[in-house]
């Protein structure tokens, strides 16, 4: 008949103290106190499966571990024992799940897939797409193991971003997101996308034209724009004479770099690969843009040249010259001189359409030509570009020269209205 052991008090465990070699303290059912010479206290339990003896398993340190936190840790393995489970290899399991979630975690998973997808984007897409991940999205789902995540955790996080409200910024997170999952499908953590199922139960954005002067508002405009009781710096003046003069979207100005720019020869030629066109993923137009300046345009550039002309990009960040500045530095322009929700940057092209149309008398094609819209005609392209070019570079003078008129209080009349 085994031995019956007393079951250890608080005070014994407390008071127990060390010897010459290591000494045992039982608890009873194989738990015990393993006292260290150096008095250290460490909670084994010895383990018997199948009449072999394994390696005792460690519950900790007392007194970090109670005499009670011991017992319960006890008992849970003996629950294992009886079911033939190894208890230390149960532990090592828990260990590597809790690994595994943590390395595929939403945030990990997102991270991984932001690291693949660095190659196909841009460095402001990337760079945006993250942020908002850390802002919108990580502080709520980003430690759950992305197994674990069904379609309402998503939604509720979608939800709280349109309610602030921001429609747009969570119908594109959503679609983020949901790249995310299609992503964890791939690697073999999940069988389906949670997203799926919100398809439709969110608010619809509503999309309208960018904000944008009107034609007879250009005056206060310009008069405001050369006015000092506004500060700006002057690449930001400079920026936005340019977005006036050139049409172009403005990433399109923004993250244009100096080696585009032959100011000798008087060339500017925007890679198809950073127009709008040209970034399509299905038949992407591959034709470089040209821009026509007038010889006001030349002359900015010329300006802005000895302002940063050293560096990479036309209009460089402030803190780091290795980027380009961002959009929101003409909305932070236009939002001082009070056109905020008034006027874009998108919104001088829409601006400059109706001066040419309404004051010029230029031809919509001619117009569309200069702001690199598609004819859809892909063999009347090369046709169009060499008809319209010379009609483009004469338009593209004789406005910059009505803003000048404009400015100067004596505004041009064209000689002639062209046909439409």
């Amino acid at each position: 008949m085994p031995k019956k052991i007393a079951p250890l008090t608080n005070v014994e465990v407390k008071n127990a103290q060390p010897k010459e070699k290591p000494s045992k303290l039982y608890d009873g059912n194989g738990l015990y106190l393993l006292v260290m010479p150096t008095g250290a206290k460490y909670w084994r339990m010895k383990v018997t499966i199948d009449g072999k003896e394994l390696s005792p398993l460690a519950f900790g340190v007392y007194p970090e571990v109670s005499l009670a936190d011991a017992r319960a840790k006890r008992e849970e393995a003996r629950k294992l024992i009886v079911e033939g489970i190894n208890p230390q290899e149960a532990k090592r399991q828990s260990k590597l799940n809790r690994r595994v979630a943590a390395e595929n975690n939403f945030e990990a998973v997102a991270r991984r897939w932001h690291a693949e997808k660095l190659s196909e984007w841009k460095e402001s897409t990337a760079s945006a797409t993250i942020r908002r991940l850390e802002m919108d999205v990580f502080p709520y789902i980003g430690k759950l193991p992305i197994k674990d995540i069904k379609t309402p955790a998503v939604l509720a996080v979608l939800r709280r971003i349109q309610e602030r409200p921001a429609v747009e910024i969570a119908r594109r997170l959503g679609q983020v997101c949901s790249q995310i999952f299609r992503f964890a499908i791939l690697e073999g953590h999940i069988e389906s996308d949670p997203v799926y199922a919100i398809r439709g139960n969110l608010k619809k954005s509503v999309r309208g034209h960018h904000a944008a002067i009107g034609v007879d508002e250009l005056p206060e405009f310009l008069r405001k724009l050369s006015s000092t009781e506004y500060r700006m710096y002057a690449e930001t003046r400079i920026c936005m004479r340019l977005m006036m003069l050139t049409f172009v979207r403005t990433s399109e100005l923004i993250e244009t770099p100096w080696s585009e720019i032959n100011l000798e020869k008087e060339e500017w030629v925007i890679p198809w690969r950073r127009m709008k066109m040209g970034k399509r993923k299905i038949n992407p137009i591959m034709e470089d843009h040209h821009v026509n300046l007038p010889a006001q345009g030349w002359a900015l550039l010329r300006e802005l040249n000895l302002l940063t002309g050293r560096g990479r990009f036309l209009f460089p960040n402030k803190r780091d010259h290795e980027r380009h500045a961002s959009n929101g530095i003409i909305l932070a322009a236009l939002k001082d001189m009070g056109y905020a929700g008034k006027h874009t940057g998108h919104g001088f092209r829409s601006l400059a359409m109706g001066v040419i149309k309404e004051k010029l008398g230029y031809r919509h094609d001619v117009v569309d030509r200069q702001l690199a819209h598609q004819s859809g005609d892909k063999y009347g392209e090369a046709y169009d570009r060499a008809r319209f070019l010379a009609e483009r570079r004469v338009m593209m003078q004789e406005y910059a020269n009505y803003l000048d008129s404009i400015s100067s209080g004596n505004i041009l009349t064209p000689k002639f209205v062209r046909a439409a």
